[in-house]
Parts: C-alpha cells; sequence; structure tokens
C-alpha cells in the first residue's frame, strides 16, 4: 500500500473541548473564488489555551480572536491549530474555497450551474474551520450573496432578510433556530423551476413547501411533492410528529453521490429520487420517489431535532428512519410487497457483506472512513434491529418508547443505547441483551428440529443459534422468532405458551433452547421465522411437499413468497450439485405454479414477485465457492421451464388484461404482472416479436421498459432495433438514459464489455456524474454476473480501470463501485487470481483515497 490511514475507534470517543452555541455564516459566491466568513464564539468546556478546528483543502484568508488579528496558529492538510486563546472567546475565520474545482461533491461544488452543499459525513471542513464532528450543535444564521443570474439562494431555516447588493448583487439571509450538527447544515442557489404548495398541520400552523427542479423539469415534480404531503399526514398520524418550521424545501441536482439528504429544511435530492412522470419514470420509480422523499423527512426528528453523538452511531438515526419510512410505504400500499422489498436487500446484498471483509456489525467498532459505512447493514439491518423492537414491544409499547426518546432527548445528539434505554424503561422490558445486536457483526443462523409425540399431543421445536466462524466470541442473541402452525387441511393452529408474546412470537435467548406447545392433535407443519421477524438464516429440513402447502396456506402473502423462494432454491441447488445437463423442475413445484394462476391472489403484483426467480447474489450466498455457470445456467433453465408450464396462463393474462393507464395500486400490479409474463414468453415465444415491439412503443416508461428487459433477456432478434429506437427517441433525457444504461449492462451476451466500453465514448454518458457510473458499470458488476465474472478476467479489468480513474476526483463513488471485488475469495482459485491481482492494481495507485484504502486492505488481509 502507498498510503495507510489511520483508523478511528469508538472506544476512543472524547467529548469536543469546546462548546458553540451559535454560528454566523456569510457566503459571497463565486465559482473559483467563493469566500466564506465564519463568526462564533468557543467556550471551554475544560481549561485549554489551545482549539483544534476541522478544515481540509481551504485557503485562510483572515482569522481573528474577539474582533483582532490572531497570528499564533498552525494550519495543516487537515487542522487549524489555534494556540494563546481565553477560556471563551469570538473567533472569526475567512477561508476562500474554489466550488468549480470540487469534483469529490463533498463541501460546496457545482452542478449543472447550481451552487450545492453535501456536508455528510464530513464535507463541512471543505467549507470553513469548525468541530465538524455530530455531537458540536449550534443554530444557525446563514447569509448568501449571488449574483443576479443566481434568483434562488437557499440555505436552513426560515427566510429573515433579502435585498439587492451592488455590482448586480443581491443576497438572502436564513436562520434556523433549531440546533443542529454541522453535517445538516446546506446552501442552494441556482436558477430553478419551482413548484409551490402548503401543508397546515394538525395544530394549525401553515407550512410552505417548495421543490426546485432544472429548467423544464417541473411536471415531473409533483408526485415528489404528493408524496412530502403524504409523509407530513403519515407522521403526525402514525407518531404524533409534527414538522417544525415555516418552509420545508426540496432541491433536485444532477450530480449526487447519495440518493438523498435530510439537511434540516432544505433536503437536497440526486434529481432520480425527485423527477417524474410517466412518460419518463417506472410504477419503481414512483413508489422509490414517496420511499426516499418521506425517509428524508421523517428525519426531521429521527436525525435532526435528534442526531447521533458520533459516527460510530449512524444507525441510530438511519435505522430507525429507514423502519419509518418501510411502515410508511406499507400504511401506504402493499404491506407484503415492501417487506419482499426489505427481506430481498437483506439476504441479497446484507448477508454478503456480513460474510465478506468489511463485515461490521450496525453500531461499528472501527472506522478509516466513515463514507464507507452508509451500508446495508448500518441502514437494512439496523431497520431489522428496530423492527425487532417493534416485534417484541408491539406497536403501542413502541410509541411509549418513542416518546420517551423523544422527551429524554430532543435537541441531543446521543447513542444507540440511549434509544434502546428509553424503549426498555418506557415499558419495562429488560432489552440489556438484546443491545448484543448493535455490537456484533454477522448473520446468525437458526439451526431448527421438531418433533411430534402423538400419545401426549405435544409439538416440539429446538431452536439453536450459530454464529459466523470468523467471530467465534459471539454471545448468544436475544431473537423474536414468529412462527405459524398449519394442519393438513392448511388451517392456522392456535397455539399457547406460556413464553409467547400476542400468540405468534417466542423469544430465543439462550444457545439453544426448546418449546413445547400443547394439545396439537396432528403433526402441524410450522411456518419459521414468519415474516422474518429476525435477520438471520435458517436451517431447517423443509421437503418439497411442506414448502408447496405452505405456498398455498400460510395467512401471510409475505410467507407464501418466502416458500416459493425456498422451492425455486431447492430446485436450483438440486441441479448444480447434480451436474446434470439436463433441469427438470418437479412435478409438485409445477402444480404450485399453475394453480397461482387459476386462484390468483388479489394483488396481482404479488402473483408477479411469487413466479420471480431468486437471483443470483441470493444463491450464491449459501454457496463457500460460488459455481459461477453452473448457477447462472441453472437460472436460466428455471425461469426457461417457468415460462413453458405457465405458457397457455401467462399469454392469456398478457393478451386478455388491460390497465387504465393510472398509477393506483391496481393498475401498477397489471403492468407488473404484464411486464413479467413478457418477459417469460419471449423465452419461449418468437411469436411475440409484435408485442414487444408495440409495448416498447408504449408511452408508459414502466411498458416501455418491460419490452426492452423481455427482449435483451431473450436475445431476442429484436433487441437491437429497439434499443437503437430507444436511444434515438430518449437521449435528450440523461435519468432516462440511465435506465437505457442499466439495461445494456445487463446484457448477458458476450459483447457486454465491448458494448460498455464504447458507451464510455456516448454523448450521454460522463464519468464524473455518479449516476450515469451507477447505471452503467455499477449495475454491470452486481447485476450481470454472467459477464462480470468472465474466466478471461476482462470484466474484473473494466471495473477496476474505472476504479482507478475515479480514485481522485470522486472517491466515494469509486469505493462505492468496488464491492463485487471485495468477496473474491468465495470464488474459485481462477477468478480469486483475477481479482485479487486488479485489487492488488489498485492498491499501488499513486494518493489511494482512504475510502479505497480501507476496503481494498481488508479485503487483501482478511
Amino acid at each position: 500500500m502507498t498510503h495507510k490511514p489511520q483508523a478511528k475507534f469508538l472506544k476512543d470517543y472524547q467529548p469536543p473541548s469546546h462548546q458553540v452555541d451559535h454560528i454566523d455564516l456569510k457566503f459571497d459566491l463565486s465559482p473559483q473564488k467563493t469566500v466564506v466568513t465564519a463568526n462564533y464564539r468557543l467556550t471551554a468546556k475544560n481549561q485549554t489555551s489551545t482549539v483544534v478546528l476541522d478544515g481540509v483543502e481551504l485557503k485562510l484568508l483572515s482569522l481573528k480572536v474577539n474582533g483582532e488579528v490572531h497570528t499564533d496558529y498552525q494550519v495543516t492538510d487537515t487542522q487549524l491549530k489555534i494556540n494563546d486563546i481565553p477560556d471563551t472567546f469570538e473567533l472569526e475565520v475567512q477561508t476562500e474555497i474554489a466550488p468549480e474545482l470540487n469534483t469529490s461533491l463533498e463541501g460546496l461544488y457545482l452542478s449543472d450551474g447550481a451552487y450545492c452543499t453535501q456536508c455528510e459525513a464530513e464535507g463541512f471542513r471543505k467549507i470553513t474551520y469548525f468541530f465538524d464532528r455530530p455531537d458540536v450543535l449550534a443554530t444557525y444564521t446563514v447569509t448568501v450573496i449571488g449574483d443576479s443570474s443566481l434568483p434562488y439562494l437557499l440555505s436552513n431555516g426560515n427566510k429573515v432578510d433579502s435585498g439587492q447588493l451592488e455590482n448586480g448583487k443581491h443576497f438572502v439571509t436564513w436562520e434556523d433556530p433549531f440546533k443542529k450538527p454541522s453535517y445538516l447544515f446546506a446552501l442552494v442557489a441556482g436558477e430553478f423551476d419551482l413548484l409551490e404548495d402548503g401543508f397546515k398541520t394538525k395544530s394549525g400552523r401553515d407550512v410552505k413547501l417548495q421543490i426546485f427542479v432544472d429548467k423544464g423539469n417541473l411536471s415531473k415534480a409533483p408526485h415528489a411533492m404528493e408524496s412530502l404531503k403524504k409523509a407530513m399526514k403519515w407522521d403526525e398520524e402514525r407518531f404524533d410528529l409534527e414538522y417544525d418550521l415555516d418552509i420545508y424545501m426540496i432541491v433536485a441536482v444532477d450530480f449526487f453521490n447519495m440518493g438523498a439528504m435530510e439537511n434540516k429544511g432544505l433536503n437536497v435530492f440526486n434529481s432520480a429520487c425527485v423527477l417524474a412522470n410517466q412518460e419518463t419514470a417506472t410504477d419503481r420509480d414512483y413508489h422509490i420517489i414517496e420511499s426516499i422523499v418521506g425517509h428524508e423527512y421523517f428525519h426531521n426528528w429521527t436525525g435532526n431535532r435528534v442526531t447521533c453523538r458520533d459516527w460510530f452511531q449512524l444507525s441510530l438515526k438511519e435505522g430507525l428512519t429507514v423502519f419509518r419510512d418501510q411502515e410508511f410505504s406499507s400504511d401506504l400500499g402493499s404491506r407484503a410487497l415492501n417487506r419482499i422489498d426489505a427481506v430481498n436487500a437483506i439476504k441479497t446484498h446484507q448477508f454478503a457483506e456480513d460474510a465478506g471483509p468489511m463485515a461490521h456489525p450496525i453500531r461499528p467498532e472501527k472506522v478509516i472512513e466513515m463514507n464507507n459505512f452508509y451500508t446495508v447493514t448500518v441502514y437494512n439491518k439496523g431497520a431489522e434491529v428496530i423492527r425487532m423492537m417493534h416485534t417484541l414491544l408491539g406497536e403501542q409499547g413502541f410509541q411509549k418508547g418513542m416518546q420517551l426518546y423523544f422527551d429524554r432527548h430532543d435537541g441531543q445528539a446521543v447513542t444507540c443505547d440511549d434509544f434502546v434505554n428509553a424503549m426498555a424503561d418506557a415499558t419495562g422490558t429488560d432489552l440489556s441483551q438484546f443491545k448484543l445486536w448493535y455490537s456484533q457483526s454477522g448473520t446468525p443462523k437458526l439451526k431448527v428440529t421438531t418433533q411430534y409425540n402423538v400419545d401426549q399431543k405435544q409439538f416440539q421445536i429446538e431452536i439453536e443459534q450459530l454464529h459466523a466462524a470468523q467471530d467465534p466470541v459471539q454471545l448468544p442473541l436475544h431473537i423474536p422468532i414468529a412462527i405459524e402452525l398449519l394442519d393438513a387441511d392448511g388451517e392456522r393452529v392456535e397455539v399457547t405458551h406460556p413464553e409467547m408474546r400476542d400468540g405468534r412470537v417466542i423469544e430465543l435467548k439462550d444457545v439453544k433452547q426448546r418449546f413445547v406447545f400443547e394439545q396439537i392433535n396432528e403433526a402441524p407443519i410450522p411456518v419459521l421465522l414468519e415474516d422474518f421477524s429476525a435477520p438471520c438464516t435458517l436451517e431447517f429440513d423443509y421437503t418439497t411437499t411442506q414448502l408447496c402447502h405452505i405456498s398455498k396456506f400460510a395467512s401471510s402473502d409475505y410467507v407464501r413468497w418466502e416458500a416459493l423462494q425456498q422451492l425455486y432454491t431447492q430446485q436450483i441447488r438440486a441441479h448444480v450439485e447434480s451436474g446434470a445437463d439436463k433441469f427438470e423442475i418437479s412435478s409438485d413445484l409445477s402444480e404450485v405454479l399453475k394453480n397461482l394462476f387459476e386462484n390468483k391472489p388479489e394483488d396481482l403484483a404479488i402473483l408477479a414477485e411469487y413466479i420471480t426467480v431468486p437471483n443470483f447474489d441470493s444463491l450464491s450466498a449459501s454457496y463457500e465457492q460460488v459455481p459461477v455457470e453452473a448457477l447462472c445456467k441453472a437460472i436460466d433453465s428455471l425461469e426457461l421451464q417457468i415460462a413453458q408450464i405457465l405458457k397457455v396462463h401467462l399469454t392469456a393474462f398478457y393478451f386478455g388484461t388491460q390497465d387504465s393507464g393510472s398509477i393506483s395500486a391496481g393498475d401498477v400490479a397489471i403492468r407488473a404482472l404484464k411486464n413479467k409474463s413478457l418477459y417469460y414468453l419471449a423465452l419461449i415465444d418468437e411469436d411475440v416479436s409484435e408485442a414487444l415491439g408495440k409495448q416498447a412503443d408504449s408511452t408508459n416508461m414502466t411498458y416501455k421498459l418491460g419490452a426492452l428487459r423481455s427482449a435483451i433477456n431473450a436475445n431476442h432478434n429484436l433487441a437491437d432495433e429497439l434499443m437503437s429506437n430507444f436511444d434515438k427517441q430518449w437521449n435528450h433525457d440523461l435519468l432516462v438514459m440511465d435506465k437505457w444504461f442499466a439495461l445494456q449492462a445487463s446484457n448477458k451476451s458476450d459483447t457486454c464489455i465491448d458494448t460498455i466500453l464504447s458507451l464510455f465514448d456516448h454523448p450521454c454518458f460522463d464519468k464524473s456524474n455518479p449516476n450515469r457510473v451507477r447505471a452503467l458499470v455499477g449495475t454491470f458488476a452486481r447485476a450481470n454476473p454472467k459477464q462480470f465474472h468472465r474466466e478471461d478476467g476482462t470484466g474484473y479489468k473494466l471495473l477496476a480501470d474505472l476504479i482507478s480513474e475515479l480514485n481522485q476526483p470522486n472517491p466515494q463513488n469509486a469505493s462505492r463501485i468496488i464491492t463485487p471485488f471485495l468477496s473474491f475469495k468465495r470464488f474459485d482459485e481462477q477468478r480469486q487470481s483475477l481479482m485479487r491481482a486488479q485489487l492488488e492494481r489498485l492498491s499501488r495507485i499513486e494518493n489511494l483515497s482512504d475510502d479505497l484504502f480501507e476496503k481494498i486492505d481488508k479485503a487483501l488481509n482478511l
């Protein structure tokens, strides 16, 4: 390694040396010479004559202490140390920065002519010298000065002043009355189209709502506005939480490393997470926008009003807020579909992270680069840990805990322990063992055996919790396990147990426990870990017959989906292990599939999920050494057989069902099942050419992309023509072209890599834009295993070359797309060698970023 940064440890946390109650900021905007003047009073918490402030890539223009020029200081690449200071003093720091040259998209930068900030996690230090840490909370007054070509000058809080200045400039002053850490600071300046609306809170206050979008995109903003109003209403009704400022603003920008940022009163969004109409966005896009708008709004209380003490506590705000946005989507839409989405993220991505070199608890103990810990573990597993608390306490108990949490900690920076303590104290529940979920990494495995005693009419479930081999010192976790017992007729068996909650949840606290259920008249079929009640893997020898039974009769749509996923997985594993050339689907599964259409569920979108085969990542998670070719072939073979088995049903539905073109749940469900039908029919029937062409010409983007995806997956002879037509029609809209880039990257044909390399020169592609990179190269590395894992290593070289290019201009983006390399040891010797060679090549990059160093070092040295 050419660069070895030092790690920071949770155990070394120390409170800040000084307190800051209020900060005045003034920005005089200029592309290459923005001048930032910061004024604030520092009060020492302990006797000290020095203060050390964070600062990166800043030009210090002046420094004053109590109004006088101060010269006793030292500047390094990362800090400003000021010496010979009193216990309490006023500091004025003036710095110069160059937003136009800031390609990292952290701090203050230019995005298509608009000024924009991103300060989480540690971007504020690129703006001025300050305590850039989440436990220094202050109120802010911000004055933004800009040219008249920048009509909107925005920052956090309420607008308190504005006016014209000399030389064609104007200013706006904003005041945020609520204390916040520097990572929640925001500034946006530019020319936008503006959508305005309002919301009356439950207490009768009027809140102005504003969404700023690039010129010409106003017609794509209403869905985000409606989503915001739904979120505000839902948070009042479900959590009794009301918005607190006079204005709530969202700004959509194209250059953004994340999905969105919850800056107090001024959310900055990736434009992909705001802009939507049916001509340019899919039904999935509509759902994601609603979810993300909700997520960032919900942060107003779970993240802003109460924030995290240090970055090791990130899941305090993110895990909790992901749980809240999942509940929001479930209450407004289909709970089963949203649960499937959430579990897919865990099983496909989080379990893989747990099994790889970047495995960490939801509250990490050690960090080199904080940006690397915005992970599915911290966010999604963190949400599952919150969900387990909700399962244990019930809705009423959970709400009591939330209320106590806010009563205790409003306006504070706190820890994950503070949250769990509030939940425990509000309900009188002992959650001391449960806290281990925050400190232990890895995916627990639940090994289950059952036994039925005919004479005593007892059904026994014995559960053992096992933990990852790389973490041998694991203590037993407190795990809520929801169960359902089904009799031979598919009826739910009512059970009671002294240790059972709500008639469905048993609590595993020891390494091994036995639960005995009395007065069970026949041997039942158990549904274990119902609705994925804990983020664990399950080891239980379900027979095909049992899984078929569950898929027909379980009371939960999610459980029926899970049973089908297990059936598909059983079939694929058996085929891979047999090494047979021909894939034969079992007659039991064949009958189940036909029965799904003959007895359609009310929600057709659920049916589309029922007939969707697990993806490569989900299936590969259970292999110590991933059989790439065999697994890819088995997935393709199973899909082909499903298409053949269901051909009559799929054809009848596809050609016999129409939607009305709305975004209602019913129409969305019809489109989901029609797209899935066409996907399968394209595999077996060349006669769908007319249907593919007609659907590709649709004015509905969900249908249009469904046709292209079906044609590409089936290697249909229309695929190239349809893709070319799409390019010609949509190359004026970059967000739409991202969908086209992703489709190109998912092509399983051997020409895929050459196509991607040629697309680097496409007029719409820009390596400096995270959206473009994620769409094309991110999709290729993540979702095209057949081509990414080619035995000649060309897929690996493609990814490594781009990572090398992005190392300096945008290390965050480079670090995010490197993930497929990290688990290289799970592949065969040849692929291991090829991936290791690329990682070693990257490790030798001059000025390797901390973001990449941390991941490469862990991958190579685990």
